[in-house]
């Protein structure tokens, strides 16, 4: 007796492989426990062609087209296991629960990872367009997994860095975070020469703090966009957030060969804010014992206003010089001039954790006055900008302080 009955085993491989890969990789994990047909299919021993399609088949960047924080293409893309760790990542942030207490650091580093390897963008005024940045922007919206509590410092860090680079998130907007984060941003504790009076480790080591500059970019971001809604003075506040993350990249151009590889040359828009200066004395109250913490009933009636100013100055690069430690970034130092009256003297080098770090000293003629230490937003060359904190040259405890962010507005080509 011949049986009518059809199984889907039935189909030609070309076709069953079809349909898993148009499946979602959670549904094809489910098929390998199927049967050895199904098994062998998903699991094809010394050959990845499969995963390569699952992956080109999701929502996400070809990880071919991509470049690296600092530029450079991407070569050994492991198909199979870079989009096994982004499903888990994404079922992860999607229930919290099901994470073991191992694999905490390493959802933070692959969801890092998917916003660091992108397609860069061809032009200055090129449309964001990366698949990676929508697909991040729809998971983590609500903040909710942004804003877990850490169970180390690692964690911690990874954590503030990818909120940093995220920008703005539904929760930010709760007035108590503000508070948290403008005691931050404007205690001069956090302030100090063993962090080079800006966003980084207070151990000396030069490595980035990210807790200080998401906070840094919290207050700055949250002000702004206050500022715009209640006055309308047109600042670029959406520059502020993962959209403009794109690395910029000129056809032909070799970051490796290019002296400006950070591209600094060009005009940028320095843009800046502070609070009464008598009200940050009222705050950093001298009088009070370091272990003992401010407190933050200044922030916390609503009155305080922030004063917002911005200047547009044109950097130019003077020289360069070799970091044994990266020998395709060299050390740029770079100039700028506003009205043949303010100067800026500074440079741009890689940190120790290779993040690209902007100082500069700024003042009147050989007078400097203004200090400025900041992180790259986003990758290499983005309009996503640069973020971090000025003071005074002089340091003093009872000095202004506060964030400033600047972004390039017409950079010079290639």
């Amino acid at each position: 007796m011949v049986s009518d009955s059809a199984y889907i085993t039935d189909l030609p491989l070309e076709v069953l492989e079809h349909i898993l890969v148009i499946s979602d990789p959670i549904d094809v994990a489910s098929a390998a426990q199927v049967c050895r047909l199904f098994r062998g299919l998903i699991y094809p021993v010394g050959d990845d062609h499969f995963w390569r399609a699952l992956y080109l088949a999701q929502s996400f960047d070809d990880p071919r087209k991509a470049v690296t924080y600092l530029g450079n293409r991407r070569t050994d893309i492991k198909w199979r296991e870079e989009l096994q760790r982004i499903i888990r990542a994404r079922t992860i942030v999607n229930d919290v629960t099901v994470c073991r207490p191992d694999e905490r650091c390493q959802v933070l580093r692959t969801l890092l990872d998917m916003v660091m390897n992108i397609p860069p963008l061809p032009f200055p005024e090129s449309e964001p367009t990366s698949l990676n940045v929508l697909w991040m922007q729809n998971l983590l919206q609500d903040g909710a997994f942004l804003d877990m509590e850490s169970h180390s410092h690692e964690e911690e860090q990874l954590r503030a860095r990818l909120h940093t680079w995220f920008g703005l998130t539904d929760r930010d907007a709760l007035a108590s975070k503000r508070v948290v984060s403008r005691a931050y941003v404007y205690s001069q504790r956090n302030y100090k020469s063993s962090n080079s009076f800006g966003p980084f480790m207070q151990d000396g080591s030069g490595v980035v703090d990210w807790v200080h500059m998401q906070k840094l970019a919290h207050v700055f971001a949250s002000a702004l966009v206050e500022r715009d809604e209640d006055e309308g003075l047109g600042f670029e506040i959406c520059s502020l957030s993962l959209t403009f993350c794109q690395a910029y990249i000129p056809p032909g151009l070799d970051l490796n060969r290019e002296t400006d590889w950070a591209g600094v040359e060009g005009l940028w828009r320095i843009s800046y804010c502070f609070m009464d200066h008598r009200e940050l004395l009222i705050y950093n109250d001298l009088n009070l014992p370091e272990d003992e913490p401010l407190d933050r009933a200044i922030f916390e009636d609503g009155e305080l206003q922030e004063t917002f100013s911005a200047i547009d100055i044109f950097f130019r690069v003077i020289n360069v010089e070799q970091d044994p430690d990266h020998p395709t970034r060299p050390k740029i130092n770079y100039i700028g001039e506003m009205d043949g009256n303010f100067s800026i003297v500074g440079y741009v080098k890689l940190t120790p954790d290779d993040q690209i770090r902007w100082h500069f000293v700024a003042g009147n003629g050989d007078q400097p006055v203004w200090w400025g230490e900041a992180i790259v937003m986003g990758n290499i060359r983005s309009q996503y900008g640069v973020l971090g904190a000025w003071s005074t040259t002089m340091h003093d405890p009872q000095d202004p302080i506060g964030p400033f962010w600047m972004q390039c507005q017409h950079p010079i080509e290639d």
